[in-house]
């Protein structure tokens, strides 16, 4: 008699593409070793140390968002959560609305013949 194997489906485990690394970090690293490498081609006539500085951290911040991973999180992705913090408000007011009706009117007509005002109406 064969025994069924069950197959895990929902492991919540990134696919490894390239050398270990999953596609997310493959593409990080990528991005970074190709814009290194444009920043070596493109200033071939800037000073030798300047050069060298800015092709080390750039290889640096490269290999740091590729590989450092902080409590199962990429650095790209606590990167978008620090701007994302540091562009929200801290502190929410609630206030009411000031109210954009006009002046009650006396009509001397019927309420189908009123003609209400829409607030969020564009008028020109």
């Amino acid at each position: 008699m064969v025994k069924p194997h069950e197959i895990p489906t929902h492991l919540n485990v990134e696919d490894k593409l390239l050398l270990g690394l999953t596609v997310r970090q493959t593409l990080n690293l990528m991005a970074g070793v190709s814009g290194t490498y444009g920043m070596w081609n493109q200033w071939p006539d800037m000073p030798a140390l300047p050069r060298w500085s800015m092709i080390a951290a750039s290889l640096i911040l490269t290999l740091a968002f590729t590989l450092v991973r902080i409590q199962g999180r990429g650095l790209d992705e606590w990167a978008f959560v620090l701007l994302h913090y540091t562009g929200t408000p801290k502190a929410l007011v609630w206030r009411p609305a000031a109210a954009d009706r006009p002046a009650a009117s006396s009509t001397q007509g019927l309420w189908e013949e009123l003609n209400p005002h829409l607030s969020w109406e564009v008028t020109k």
